[in-house]
């Protein structure tokens, strides 16, 4: 290895590790998915009652009715509140989610037309016992050049979710590479800043990792080139919070490589 390339992989590795500190301290944030201690969808509660919540929570077409007493001890918009209220989706920070009770956020999401609240709580029994994420350190080996290939038309398939529900994903293309000596394809979603995500499992899913993970990659150039890093696979949200959806791989984003690289367990 020459001089340059052992200086370029040295700093490959400390961003990658300036990067997983960040994780560790995004995760265990207040309202970081380890706060996450109820999802729950309004068509399972038809009295609006949700489990510990006050006030009741309706479902009414384009929004939630929230009517709660002042003796419940809600805030909306950071005041205290009674009455009647419409909510549409939380789509900010958690932390600024416009219902509050206490420290707790209460956020409303819509997923295919039904509406539902998180609960998320500082003071969840996960955050005050997280012990860390096991990751693997960076090894250039897992970080390769890759093409997009975006589809003609985006595609939406159904899979499973992990609350059990199976729901819509939707795909924006594909990008090819190969890793560990193989030609390997993986479909992935845009997002809006024009970045890649992905779900994927491999050989190591539910054996030495977490049965699948995350993969998100920069926007590719005009010529569709980017890179894929398995060194900053990431858990799904549902490895730290039951309560999260989380869909499973597409098919076709399932390898038979086993991918040694990125996030692999709870410690």
């Amino acid at each position: 290895m020459t001089a340059d390339a052992t200086g370029a992989a040295t700093d490959a590795a400390d961003d990658w590790q300036q990067w997983h500190e960040r994780r560790l301290e995004t995760v265990s944030a207040p309202y970081g998915p380890l706060a996450l201690t109820g999802t729950y969808w309004l068509e399972d509660f038809p009295d609006g009652r949700l489990p510990d919540t006050p006030g009741t929570w309706v479902a009414d077409e384009d929004a939630v009715v929230l009517t709660a007493t002042g003796s419940d001890g809600l805030t909306v918009d950071g005041k205290p509140f009674s009455g009647e209220v419409r909510l549409g989706a939380d789509t900010g920070p958690t932390d600024a989610a416009r219902v509050a009770l206490g420290d707790r956020r209460l956020v409303v999401l819509v997923r295919e037309g039904v509406w539902g609240v998180r609960d998320f709580d500082p003071d969840s029994a996960a955050r005050h016992r997280f012990p860390g994420i096991d990751a693997t350190p960076y090894d250039a080996r897992w970080a390769v050049p890759a093409r997009f290939t975006p589809y003609a038309e985006d595609r939406t398939v159904r899979v499973p979710n992990a609350d059990g529900r199976e729901r819509g994903l939707g795909l924006g293309g594909e990008l090819a590479f190969v890793l560990a000596g193989q030609r390997l394809t993986l479909q992935v979603s845009v997002q809006g800043d024009g970045s890649l995500w992905a779900v994927f499992a491999d050989a190591t899913s539910g054996v030495t990792s977490h049965r699948f993970r995350f993969l998100y990659s920069g926007a590719p150039d005009a010529d569709g080139r980017t890179t894929v890093d398995f060194n900053r696979a990431v858990l799904p949200p549902c490895a730290f919070a039951d309560a999260f959806l989380c869909p499973f791989p597409p098919p076709g984003n399932t390898y038979d490589v086993a991918v040694e690289a990125g996030e692999r367990n709870l410690v």
